[in-house]
């Protein structure tokens, strides 16, 4: 595998073709449940993971804003590179100057400063029901311009700050999404299914240098795939520091999660990051399946190291980096679960459009329609 592939691999999610598309959708799929006992257990789960997420994690719902100011850089990059740009209008009718806002693509940061806005406390935090628009994305069977994500966010410790705090969390997340599975089952005995094994237990947690260790010639998606034939269920540690062969394993942006901190030393290899994200492998599709991405966030030095490293210190005009670097909202750990990722993933649902409404091209539902796959608009 040459190091052109690899580079094309750090960014852009989705698959790259509607003819790629076509081959990897199953071709013998019919749906567990029909569309309207589908809702009905789709909001079982929903019910079911954030009351649990809350009790796990200390958490509380809370409202989460659609819109933001652009001024305020408190938007998603989702990319390091910028390349996924957020839906740019003026509001404000009769204002001399109007509010330039965005559309938001996560409440990554927004996050962070509501912790202090709502007076939360160390072991205390917020959980959403996050909605939100990425234009950019590449519309497959995973992907969709609408994003619906349980966003959540936590206030730590600066001795907090460590692989074995971050693996307890993701532990507890892992309970939640297992539990909502089995929940589902006793409420709707079809999901239990010969056709597809069961959601596992326990997830396995790996760091990216080892996987390429592994997999040393493959790109980003071909390694989680071949891992996640052998582990179903990973926590990929330490995504957006560069490995040993001069990529990370894939791009994250420098101003939330913290993935420049050493934190293992394995071989005399030194690894980095405190972040990482859920896969799993999904048995309708065969394919890999991202659920979350998480992480403990930057402090003020990891923050301007990582901006360092990306030619981004400009951010650092922005407020929300500003409070970070003047130590006025908290240190903390959050991230955002997929909601129609996970329906999909744990009600066995071959395409996103079954479990969540938005658009799709033509194209992609004459595809699914000759595979019995049939999207919700």
């Amino acid at each position: 595998m040459n190091n052109g592939d690899k580079k094309a691999d750090l960014a852009g999610p989705g698959v790259s073709t509607y003819e790629e598309v076509e081959k990897i959708l199953p071709t013998d799929y019919t749906p567990l449940l029909p569309p309207l006992k589908r809702m009905d257990a789709l909001f079982a789960v929903k019910q079911y993971i954030e009351d649990n997420l809350c009790k796990e994690l200390n958490l509380h719902m809370v409202q989460v804003p659609l819109i933001v100011d652009k001024e305020s850089g408190v938007n998603d990059y989702l990319d390091r590179d910028g390349s996924r740009t957020p839906i740019d209008f003026e509001c404000g009718l009769g204002l001399e100057r109007k509010i330039q806002a965005q559309v938001v693509q996560a409440a990554t940061k927004w996050k962070r400063m509501a912790l202090k806005q709502f007076d939360c406390e160390v072991g205390e935090g917020i959980c959403t029901d996050m909605r939100a628009v990425r234009k950019d994305y590449f519309l497959d069977h995973d992907h969709s311009c609408y994003v619906d994500q349980w966003d959540w966010e936590k206030v730590m410790t600066e001795d907090q700050r460590s692989l074995d705090f971050l693996t307890d969390v993701v532990k507890k997340i892992w309970k939640v999404i297992y539990g909502a599975g089995e929940y589902a089952k006793e409420l709707f005995p079809e999901l239990t299914s010969d056709k597809y094994p069961g959601i596992p237990e326990e997830l396995t947690f790996l760091h990216a240098e080892e996987i390429l260790d592994m997999y040393p010639d493959l790109p980003r998606k071909q390694r989680e795939t071949r891992v996640l034939q052998e582990y179903p269920a990973v926590f990929i540690i330490g995504i957006g520091s560069t490995l040993k062969d001069g990529y990370p394993h894939e791009m994250r942006a420098a101003d939330y999660d913290d993935w420049v901190t050493e934190t293992i030393t394995k071989n005399g290899n030194t690894m980095h990051g405190l972040n990482g994200d859920i896969l799993v492998w999904n048995p309708v599709t065969k394919r890999r399946h991202e659920l979350t991405s998480m992480g403990i966030r930057v402090t003020k030095e990891t923050l301007k190291k990582q901006l360092e490293i990306t030619n981004q210190l400009h951010f650092l005009e922005f407020p929300y980096h500003q409070a970070i670097m003047n130590d006025e909202i908290p240190l903390s750990i959050g991230g955002g679960i997929g909601q129609s990722r996970t329906y999909m993933y744990l009600l066995r649902t071959a395409h996103l459009g079954e479990v969540s409404v938005t658009v799709w091209p033509k194209v992609l539902k004459d595809i699914c329609t000759a595979k019995n796959i049939h999207v919700i608009e």
